[in-house]
C-alpha cells in the first residue's frame, strides 16, 4: 500500500478544538471547566437534543477535547453506548491498560459515558475498551475522533481542528459562485490516484502537495469546483473511501486535518468551491468501528433486512433512532462548520429511499403503510437538507440518486427531499448509450439522444460523467468511442460538448478531460505523459475552452433548470443525425445556437433555421485543428437569409464538419 509523503505538520494552537471564520462558532481557547468534582461538557439542554436527534453540533460534545480542569490540563473523552456495562479508556499514556482509567455512565438515561484524563493531551493515541451487558468485550476507536492513526493502524488520537483561515473573501462571497443560476462546473477526483510523489511514484501526494500541483490545474482548465471522492478516515483503500470507519476525521493516509484544511484555503483563495463525498447510507463492520459498537445494534437497524447492505457487505444506519439522527447531521454540519466544505455530495441516496433496493422478494419489510419506501430514511434526508440549509444556505447538496423518485431536488416545504441538485443518471446512460454505437446505426437510436429533454427540467440535474463509468471493465471514456483513432478523439469532444450545452450542471471524473485510454485504476496515477500527443493534448484544449465558454456565456448557466432555457431547432433529423437547439439566458442577445453532426459524413451545407435575422459569429467548433480536429475550412461568420426553415423565419447554410459540434452567437 502507497504511504503518503510526509510533510511538516503545521502550527497549532495546542489545545482547543474551534476554527477561525466559523459561521457557527467563535475563535479557540482553553477549556477551563468547572472546579465541581466531576467535569461535563453537556448541558441538560443538549442531552435532551441529543435524545430528540435534534442536537446538530454533536462535535462540540462528544469525542475527545482538551480542557482545563482544577488547574490541570488533560482530555475530556465522551462517549455514547447505552448497552455497556463498564467503559475505560486505554492508550500510549496507560500502557494500553484496559482497566486504569474507567469512564463514567451519565445519570439521565442518555447512555453517554464519559470522564477527565489529566496530562493527557493533542496527539495521544487511544481506544475505549467496552465491556458490553451481554460480557463481550470490544476495543473500539472513538465514532467523533478527530483524527486517527493511518491505516492499518486503528486508534484514534486527541486533535483539533483549530486553523487560521484565510478565505474569508470566498466565504462572504461564495453565494454568488455557488447558485443555481451560477456555472457549475465540477472536477471529481481520487484524491490517491489523481497523481502521485514526483521523488517517489509508489507515494501518495500530501494534502499540502495536492495544493501545490491541483490549484493551478484547476485554474488552468477553469474548472468551478472540485469533489473529492470521500476524504473521511477510511481503512480499507479500495473502497475508494465509501466504507468510513472515523466520520469526523480527514483520512489520515494524506496528513493532518490542518494539512486538508490548507488545501481547501488554498483552493478558495483561488477561486475554486470545493464539494465533497458523504456516506450517510451505510459503513463497514470493521471491529474498531461502529458495527455493534456497544455488543449491541447501535448504529445499524437491528433487523437485517434493513440494516445490512447486500451490495457492499456493510450496514445500514437507523434513521428511526433519533440518537443517529444527531450523529449523521451533525457530521455534515461539522464539514461544512470546520472545514468550509461548499457542498456535500450524497452517495447512494436510492439506497437509502427503497426498503427493497437490491432486495429478492423476501428479503425486506414493507413500510408501515404496505410500501417499499423508507419512511425513516426520507424523514431523516429532508431533515438533513433543512438543517444544512438553515444554517449554510449559500452550499449546496446533491444526490446521487437513480430511481424517479419524485422531488429531490424540490424544496421541503414543497414536499420534496430538500436537495440542491441530482444526478442526472438517465441521461448519462442514454448518452453514453448512443454514443458507443457506431454512428452508421445512430439514426436507429435517435431518440435515447433526444429523450433527455422530456424530463430534464423536472429537477435541478448535474450531468455525471463520473468514475463510475471508468471502473469495473467499463472501460474508458474514449474507448467507449467507436472508430479510428481520430473518430475517437472527434467523438469524446463530440460528447463532451453536448454534455455541456445540454441544460444542467457539469461533472467530469479525472483524466476524461485529457482522453485518458486505460480504465481508472484507483492504485496508479493517471496517465499524464499520454499528454505528450496532440490527440490528448486537443481533448484537454477542447474541455478548457468548453469550461471557458460555460463559465462566461450566460445563455449555458442562467436558466439551466427552467425549460425557458432551452429550444429545439431540430430534433428530429434521425436520417443526418443531427441535431439544432437553442440555448437561452435572460437576455435575448445572449442565447446560442447549438448544431451536432453526430456522423463522420460533413454536411455541407446544412440548413439551419434561425431565430433572429442578421450576423452569427462561430464561438466554437470542436473541429478545429488546435482540438486535434480535421480543420476543414468553414465560415467564422453567416449572414441569415429570409428563406423559413425548421419552424424558422429565418436561416443559414452551415458548413458542418464531421463529428463536430459548432455554436453560434448572434453579433
Amino acid at each position: 500500500m502507497a504511504k503518503a509523503k510526509k510533510t511538516k505538520a503545521p502550527e497549532i494552537t495546542p489545545a482547543g478544538d474551534d476554527n477561525s471564520n466559523s459561521p457557527l462558532i467563535p475563535k479557540p481557547e482553553i477549556k477551563e471547566a468547572s472546579t465541581d468534582e466531576f467535569y461535563s461538557r453537556f448541558t441538560d439542554f443538549d442531552i435532551n437534543l441529543f435524545k430528540a436527534g435534534k442536537h446538530y453540533k454533536l462535535y462540540e460534545k462528544m469525542g475527545s477535547h482538551v480542557v482545563e480542569h482544577g488547574g490541570v490540563t488533560g482530555t475530556y473523552f465522551a462517549v455514547w453506548a447505552p448497552n455497556a456495562k463498564s467503559i475505560s479508556i486505554m492508550g500510549n499514556f496507560n500502557g494500553w491498560d484496559r482497566s486504569s482509567v474507567p469512564m463514567h455512565a451519565r445519570w439521565d438515561g442518555s447512555g453517554i459515558w464519559e470522564t477527565f484524563v489529566p496530562a493527557v493531551g493533542n496527539g495521544e493515541v487511544y481506544k475505549y475498551f467496552i465491556r458490553s451487558n451481554s460480557g463481550e468485550e470490544l476495543e473500539k476507536g472513538d465514532p467523533f475522533a478527530l483524527r486517527w492513526e493511518e491505516a492499518p493502524s486503528t486508534a484514534s488520537i486527541v486533535w483539533d481542528t483549530w486553523y487560521e483561515w484565510r478565505d474569508k473573501d470566498w466565504m462572504e462571497t461564495r453565494h454568488q459562485k455557488n447558485g443555481l443560476n451560477q456555472p457549475t462546473s465540477v472536477y471529481e477526483m481520487h484524491f490517491g490516484s489523481w497523481a502521485r510523489s514526483l521523488e517517489s511514484p509508489e507515494e501518495f501526494l500530501s494534502y499540502r502537495d495536492m495544493a501545490k500541483r491541483l490549484v493551478p490545474y484547476l485554474l488552468e482548465m477553469e474548472f468551478t469546483h472540485v469533489e473529492f471522492m470521500p476524504l473521511m478516515e477510511h481503512p480499507f483503500a479500495p473502497s475508494w473511501g465509501y466504507q468510513i470507519t472515523g466520520y469526523f476525521a480527514a483520512c489520515s493516509r494524506f496528513g493532518t486535518p490542518q494539512d486538508l484544511m490548507f488545501l481547501i484555503d488554498e483552493l478558495h483563495r483561488n477561486g475554486i468551491g470545493v464539494i465533497l463525498d458523504w456516506v450517510p447510507s451505510h459503513f463497514p463492520g470493521d471491529a474498531h468501528g461502529l458495527y455493534k459498537f456497544d455488543g449491541t445494534h447501535l448504529y445499524e437497524h437491528a433487523d437485517m433486512r434493513k440494516g445490512f447492505h447486500p451490495d457492499w457487505k456493510s450496514y445500514i444506519f437507523n434513521y428511526g433512532r433519533n440518537e443517529i439522527r444527531s450523529f449523521l447531521i451533525s457530521n455534515a454540519v461539522f464539514w461544512l462548520d470546520r472545514y468550509h466544505i461548499d457542498g456535500l455530495r450524497v452517495d447512494a441516496v436510492a439506497s437509502m429511499l427503497y426498503l427493497d433496493y437490491s432486495r429478492k422478494a423476501g428479503e425486506w419489510i414493507p413500510n408501515e403503510f404496505g410500501g417499499r419506501e423508507n419512511l425513516e430514511a426520507i424523514s431523516f434526508l429532508k431533515e438533513f437538507n433543512e438543517v444544512v440549509y438553515g444554517s449554510f444556505p449559500d452550499v449546496q447538496t446533491i444526490a446521487e440518486e437513480s430511481t424517479a423518485f419524485p422531488g429531490v431536488s424540490r424544496p421541503v416545504y414543497l414536499g420534496g427531499l430538500g436537495f440542491g441538485m441530482k444526478w442526472m443518471m438517465g441521461w448519462m446512460n442514454d448518452t453514453l448509450s448512443f454514443f458507443e454505437k457506431d454512428p452508421y446505426f445512430r439514426k436507429h437510436h435517435h431518440n435515447r439522444i433526444t429523450f433527455s429533454t422530456e424530463y430534464a427540467f423536472t429537477e435541478n440535474f448535474m450531468l455525471p460523467l463520473s468514475h463510475d463509468e471508468v471502473v469495473h471493465g467499463k472501460g474508458s471514456l474514449l474507448n467507449k468511442m467507436p472508430g479510428d483513432e481520430w473518430q475517437k478523439f472527434a467523438n469524446l469532444r463530440l460528447l463532451f460538448a453536448y454534455m455541456f450545452t445540454h441544460p444542467g450542471t457539469k461533472l467530469l471524473f479525472m483524466g476524461n478531460e485529457f482522453g485518458q485510454g486505460r480504465e481508472w485504476n484507483h492504485n496508479f496515477s493517471l496517465d499524464w505523459h499520454v499528454l505528450e500527443h496532440a490527440s490528448h493534448q486537443g481533448v484537454k484544449t477542447f474541455v478548457k475552452s468548453l469550461n471557458h465558454l460555460y463559465r462566461t456565456e450566460p445563455a449555458l448557466y442562467e436558466k439551466s433548470f427552467a425549460f425557458e432555457g432551452f429550444e429545439w431547432i431540430e430534433g428530429g433529423d434521425a436520417e443526418s443525425s443531427v441535431l439544432v437547439y437553442s440555448r437561452k439566458g435572460n437576455h435575448q442577445q445572449d442565447d446560442l445556437i447549438v448544431v451536432l453532426n453526430l456522423t463522420p459524413v460533413p454536411r455541407n451545407p446544412y440548413t439551419v433555421g434561425m431565430p433572429v435575422e442578421g450576423e452569427w459569429k462561430v464561438v466554437m467548433n470542436s473541429d478545429e485543428s488546435q482540438f486535434f480536429g480535421s480543420g476543414m475550412v468553414t465560415g467564422q461568420t453567416y449572414n441569415t437569409s429570409t428563406a423559413a426553415w425548421q419552424g424558422k423565419s429565418q436561416s443559414i447554410q452551415l458548413d458542418l464538419p464531421p463529428l463536430a459540434a459548432v455554436i453560434l452567437k448572434k453579433i
